[in-house]
């Protein structure tokens, strides 16, 4: 549900801002899901993992969290200006100095978001995220009625947070216990801050191609980009995420029955491949109809990314969820090494491709990088898990093969349809049938993650006062990436305008 909100919020905002706002408003959020990353040092995880009763650890997790937010925004507040310009949009800064207030609300919602985790307490999560989006949007909206552009965008957001955070709190009462306890803090600290620089890490692998498109492109095409990112992206929060929410701790609950962890992981990985795959090749093969239809025509140059950034999301179902497995395996250092080495390859790749083919070239840079160097790895450290490359191969192969197939129906309805509706629903209604039919074989897989989750947990032995070790990272993606020596791209492209008669953007000399 909360993921079909945020598909027709975004519709609707999307069509009455435009892409400058819209791109305006994604340079301040990549700024807030920066700090978000790292405003509690990775503390508030441990709640989850801690073997012993959390509300020993929770007051000094608070005040961690807390006190590092605050620290965090007087930064932000000052950086913003410099940042701004260095994503070709000084008028983002208050935007920006706004938005980020949203990082307070963070803090104050770490610890009892974990505790609701720990609990599998999901549905008043929900609860909590639905006041949060529906009055958020309602505040959006009315501004951007009044011509507050870009800036409705985040104050919208700013009230949504504040009453969220405002339900966590109730949901999870213990958790507004403030304290400090330096034996307790610690080892937190042992376990949070290396996981916290992993989480960076993931942010900056996930956000590097919107800071390096906001700088060398502009925020208009910005707005291109992260329209298709989060379309094409649709199916991770759909049906990734759900999963993601409770796969820390399942994995966690059964980490000492490696056999059972290795069923859970190829099983959750097959159904999560029969559903999500076919609908990131749909989107990719429909990708032009898809946006003109559903956001108008002004949109179109966002589907020329879409095809590319839809089948990275469909690499993204499987890496999440091995990134999930290998925290609650404690494989943390692993996650540490191939997080540096992902930013390393992929910010010199997207530099190349946007400044070469524009938002074409930094798409195709993304999937090449994730493909080519990081599945790879994560097999290989899969494979040394006990879950073999042949396994892995075993649960997906036909999934993909659906996918494929998904992603050609789609291709060829788009170019012989008569029209936009036509073509999506001719290839949807295929797809819808290929999932059916994928669903079908892992019927096994889902009575299999049922009985786990509902399994009661084992009781862990305590370790010396130290947290076991394991991180999960959260929804959000980098730091910005520094300008060129003498502050601006070497050859900056075209730049962007309407052409009223061909009703969408094109580049102008």
């Amino acid at each position: 549900m909360t993921k079909f909100s945020l598909f027709g919020i975004g519709l609707m905002l999307a069509r009455m801002l435009g892409p400058h706002a819209f791109g305006t408003y994604a340079v301040a959020y990549v700024a807030l899901q920066a700090i978000v990353q790292f405003n509690e040092l990775g503390v508030s995880l441990a709640i989850v993992r801690w073997p012993g009763d959390p509300a020993e650890i929770v007051p000094t997790v608070s005040t961690i969290s807390l006190a590092c937010s605050v620290l965090i925004y007087a930064g932000c507040f000052f950086a913003a200006p410099a940042y701004a310009s260095a994503m070709g949009a000084p008028a983002a800064t208050a935007v920006v100095r706004v938005l980020a207030l949203a990082v307070l609300s963070d803090g104050l919602t770490n610890a009892p978001g974990a505790l609701l985790q720990r609990t599998f307490r999901q549905g008043q999560r929900t609860f909590a995220d639905q006041v949060n989006i529906w009055l958020g949007t309602a505040v959006t909206v009315a501004l951007a009625w009044s011509g507050d552009g870009a800036m409705s965008l985040a104050i919208g957001r700013l009230v949504g947070c504040t009453a969220g955070a405002i339900l966590l709190l109730a949901f999870a009462p213990e958790s507004l216990r403030l304290g400090f306890n330096r034996a307790k803090a610690r080892p937190l600290l042992r376990f949070g801050l290396p996981l916290a620089g992993v989480n960076l890490l993931a942010f900056a692998v996930g956000s590097a191609s919107q800071i390096i498109v906001g700088h060398v492109l502009g925020p208009v095409r910005l707005g291109f980009y992260v329209l298709a990112l989060n379309l094409g992206a649709w199916p991770i929060g759909m049906f990734s995420q759900p999963v993601r929410s409770v796969g820390l701790a399942v994995f966690s609950r059964i980490q000492h029955d490696r056999e059972a962890t290795r069923t859970t992981f190829l099983s959750a990985a097959g159904l999560l491949s029969a559903v999500a795959l076919p609908v990131c090749l749909l989107i990719g093969g429909t990708a032009t109809p898809l946006v003109s239809f559903v956001y108008g025509a002004r949109w179109v140059p966002a589907a020329r990314p879409l095809l590319w950034l839809a089948l990275l999301s469909g690499l993204q179902v499987i890496l999440l969820l091995a990134y999930d497995y290998f925290v609650a395996a404690g494989r943390s250092r692993f996650l540490l090494k191939t997080q540096a080495l992902w930013v390393v390859v992929l910010i010199p790749a997207l530099a190349v491709g946007a400044r070469a083919y524009g938002l074409y070239g930094a798409s195709i840079a993304e999937l090449a990088v994730t493909a080519g160097c990081v599945l790879p790895l994560y097999l290989v450290e899969l494979s040394k898990a006990g879950i073999r490359v042949r396994a892995v191969v075993r649960h997906l192969w036909l999934s993909v093969v659906g996918a494929a197939v998904a992603g050609f129906l789609g291709w060829a309805a788009a170019r012989i349809a008569p029209n936009d509706f036509t073509a999506l629903a001719v290839s949807g209604m295929a797809t819808a049938g290929i999932v059916g039919l994928l669903l079908y074989r892992t019927r096994a897989a889902v009575a299999l993650l049922r009985s786990v989750s509902a399994e009661p947990a084992p009781e862990l032995p305590r370790s010396a006062g130290t947290v076991a070790q394991g991180a999960t990272a959260r929804a959000g993606h980098v730091a910005p990436v520094p300008a060129a020596a003498d502050g601006k791209p070497s050859a900056r492209p075209a730049a962007m305008r309407w052409d009223p008669a061909a009703a969408h953007y094109q580049e102008t000399s």
